[in-house]
């Protein structure tokens, strides 16, 4: 065998050993990183603080509206978007930034309150999150 090839195995192998490490390591800093925000988010709604500037970085209170399909009522809720003419969204799977949006609107068409057509259907939730930006 070729040197040159043990030494390229060796090298992947390392490489792919590093990967592993590395990934391993950004989730626990994914982890430290949620559970910070969440802290923030909770003393600055606490503290009714909606931004502030801190070392030249604005920290922001950002709400933002997620939903997705309930597992067991997928087929019902395309069968009432197509009904209620929203069919448009259904393809093979509804996309979830696009049901979210969807979701959003209707709620804001119908008095803050989710339309009884798709109530039962649907998970709604906000999450509130921290935007940072270099502050001008």
């Amino acid at each position: 065998m070729d040197k040159d090839m043990f030494k390229l195995a060796d090298l992947l192998k390392c490489l792919k050993d590093e990967k592993k490490r590395m990934e391993a390591e950004l989730k626990d800093v994914n982890v430290s990183i949620e559970e910070t925000e969440n802290r923030l988010s909770e003393m600055m709604i606490d503290t009714e603080t909606q931004s502030f500037n801190r070392s030249g970085t604005l920290f922001y209170l950002s709400t933002r509206l997620y939903a997705s399909t309930l597992a067991e009522k997928k087929q019902d809720l395309f069968e009432a978007l197509k009904k209620y003419g929203f069919g448009s969204l259904v393809v093979e799977t509804v996309n979830a930034n696009s049901l979210s949006a969807f979701v959003k609107e209707q709620i804001a068409e119908n008095e803050d309150q989710l339309p009884v057509w798709l109530d039962g259907k649907v998970n709604v939730f906000e999450k509130t999150s921290i935007g940072i930006r270099k502050a001008k």
